[in-house]
């Protein structure tokens, strides 16, 4: 197989395209030829020597995302078959032309989508279900803001939130980036470089919100939220460590959570996957909801498509394809 491989920690220019021996599955493992494969900020995280890969991952190949068509099965493997086409969420070794997953962190891909747009959606949806649904426990007609509202994890949650019923607000970085977040469905995006989220949204208040910034907005959020409301954190790029007035989390009930998905245990993410077939492949299968796939890179672009994903005009989600 090629992969794309980080010769050391830095920028886009540190990956080279090697060739790998071919992978083996064993137990319930499928072997994947990979079509596509997604772009994610964790990625860049691990590129750059801030988020390394669980210690039984190969360190030097990121990727937790990918599309394509089963190879190879494993002799306790059941759920799928060689020539099915599938999505599946990996812990990393996903920007190669193979990929070996168990089968319980798989997915079947909906006629509907394309390789590139299937390749845009396990990292996300399982995130936003996970984080939004099961941690942040969202209901119908509750109040949530997304942080982020064009990125992938953001536009992904925006449409999946709007379908289970919750009024959406979300933070965007430009005027055009707030037209794609109410294009999608979002009931309020609020341009945080023109205005303060604190003061359109306190008015309202907030039951849920879905944060990856942390710092000095943290303690926006306790204030924001009503009683019995949920934080949920799930990055912290402005840092990790903040200061809580305990005696304002007492009185309002609130609830601080958060959760990273790379490390968590196989059995969890095979429940995570069995929630989400039953709640969101149906949407997706009816284009309810559907991956904001903005740029396709050939993977031999693999450095391009990094320097575009830091890029500030970029949005939605970014995908390589494999059989460029």
């Amino acid at each position: 197989m090629r992969a794309a491989v980080m010769t050391t920690f830095g920028g886009p220019e540190v990956f080279q395209i090697e060739e790998r021996e071919d992978l083996t599955p064993t137990g319930d493992e499928l072997v994947i030829e990979v079509k596509a494969a997604g772009i994610n900020r964790p990625d860049v995280f691990q590129r750059k020597g801030h988020y390394p890969a669980p210690a039984h991952v190969i360190q030097e190949i990121p990727g937790l995302e990918v599309s394509g068509i089963v190879s190879s099965i494993g002799p306790e493997a059941h759920r799928f078959k060689v020539g099915d086409e599938v999505m599946a969420l990996l812990p990393g070794v996903g920007y190669a032309t193979q990929a070996c997953v168990s089968e319980r962190a798989c997915l079947p891909k909906p006629k509907n989508l394309s390789f590139e747009e299937a390749a845009c959606i396990p990292e996300t949806v399982y995130t936003v279900w996970h984080n939004v649904f099961q941690r942040g426990r969202l209901k119908r007609g509750e109040r949530v803001l997304i942080h982020g509202g064009t990125g992938g994890i953001g536009t992904t949650a925006i449409q999946i939130c709007k379908q289970f019923g919750a009024i959406v607000y979300c933070t965007v970085g430009s005027e055009e980036k707030r037209k794609v977040a109410l294009d999608l469905g979002a009931d309020k995006a609020i341009n945080y470089k023109t205005e303060d989220f604190v003061d359109v949204l306190k008015p309202e208040g907030l039951d849920v919100i879905l944060d990856s910034i942390g710092g000095v907005y943290f303690n926006k959020h306790i204030a924001l939220l009503h009683e019995d409301g949920r934080l949920v954190q799930i990055n912290a790029m402005e840092g990790g460590k903040v200061e809580l007035n305990l005696l304002k989390l007492m009185q309002k009930r609130i609830t601080v959570t958060g959760s990273t998905l790379r490390g968590r245990y196989l059995s969890f993410k095979g429940e995570l996957t069995k929630e989400i077939e039953t709640n969101i492949l149906p949407l997706l299968e009816k284009g309810e909801i559907r991956p904001l796939l903005t740029k396709i890179f050939p993977f031999e672009e693999v450095i391009e498509a990094h320097r575009y994903f830091e890029s500030p005009e970029q949005y939605g989600k970014i995908v390589l394809r494999m059989d460029s």
